[in-house]
């Protein structure tokens, strides 16, 4: 169980490391390590995702360990509420950053997916949804270059692994 302690309140992740061993691993390394510790949700779409995981709150890409290979064929689904790893047009390409479903995105999974390759899911929010939907519902704005990027800072004060 991971959790995450937001300015907007907490979430708690159960991580699936008997389907998704790479990428619960990476996942848990990054926490191990602070990697989240002061970065930001700097992406949030309403009625698909938000993404977290890359940014501190300057906008400021955190550095990041080598991508992992994508476990997308997992039986996993994209499914309200779970975690998935974000990556870009390379399906091998994730390293830090994840998204929490805010829908079901089944055009996410592997199997419906136009690259045939998906987006892996390994793990699910078991609660603090009501966070989840609050950081959803934020007004958004361009910054830095990015879009969908929250008008208010949402920052994850801490992430740590409890037993």
């Amino acid at each position: 169980m991971i959790i995450f302690k937001t300015n907007l309140g907490d979430i708690h992740i159960e991580l699936d490391e008997e389907r998704a061993p790479i990428s619960s691993a990476n996942f848990l390394q990054y926490v191990r390590e602070g990697h989240y510790d002061g970065s930001i949700f700097h992406r949030v779409i309403k009625n698909f995702m938000i993404q977290g995981g890359g940014f501190d709150s300057r906008m400021v890409q955190k550095k990041t360990r080598a991508p992992i290979k994508n476990e997308a064929a997992n039986g996993m689904k994209n499914q309200r509420y779970t975690v998935a790893m974000a990556r870009t047009s390379d399906p091998h390409s994730a390293t830090s950053q994840f998204f929490i479903n805010t829908k079901d995105n089944d055009f996410l999974d592997r199997e419906n997916s136009r690259d045939g390759v998906g987006y892996a899911v390994f793990g699910r929010v078991v609660q603090g949804m009501d966070v989840v939907d609050a950081i959803e519902n934020v007004a958004t704005t361009s910054r830095s270059g990015h879009s969908d990027v929250p008008v208010d800072v949402i920052t994850v004060m801490s992430a740590t692994e409890v037993a």
